[in-house]
């Protein structure tokens, strides 16, 4: 869906400016997502994966931390940082997006919008994350295609 990619874009620049400028939430979403995503449903769901990551930040940045052997989360390139968060927010609270769709898109916006080996970096600790996600059984997907998690 193009118009996911765009309020992906549109929630890293948001996710970006929230990390640099420490601004205000609702400031951040009226100025950066509102102008960027004509399109209701597409800013309604920016808006709630912007949201989601900021608020569960801390939980977000625990999974990551554990997938980045030897590193700190603050040495982290600021971007790269950003597109795992907001990644590992749709694994962990979006119950109807498939989870490669999440690291294909992650992936793809790394690759654009950072370095070169971005992408494979990316791609390397979403892996990981989703492997320990999964047998912590903390990913809930539901619909045709999607993880099934049976209790």
């Amino acid at each position: 869906m193009a118009q996911r990619r765009e309020a992906r874009k549109a929630v890293l620049q948001a996710l970006y400016a929230n990390e640099i400028g420490k601004g205000q939430w609702t400031h951040i979403i009226q100025s950066v997502l509102k102008p960027k995503l004509s399109d209701t449903d597409t800013f309604k769901f920016a808006e709630r994966l912007f949201l989601k990551v900021v608020n569960n930040q801390e939980t977000v940045d625990e999974v990551i931390q554990t997938h980045i052997n030897n590193w700190s989360i603050d040495r982290l390139n600021t971007i790269d940082l950003q597109i795992l968060r907001l990644a590992i927010a749709e694994f962990l609270y979006f119950e109807q997006i498939p989870t490669k769709v999440t690291i294909n898109e992650a992936i793809e916006i790394a690759k654009k919008f950072s370095t070169q080996k971005s992408g494979n970096f990316v791609n390397g600790i979403l892996d990981s994350a989703l492997d320990q996600l999964k047998k912590d059984e903390r990913i809930r997907k539901k619909g045709r295609g999607l993880i099934e998690t049976s209790l």
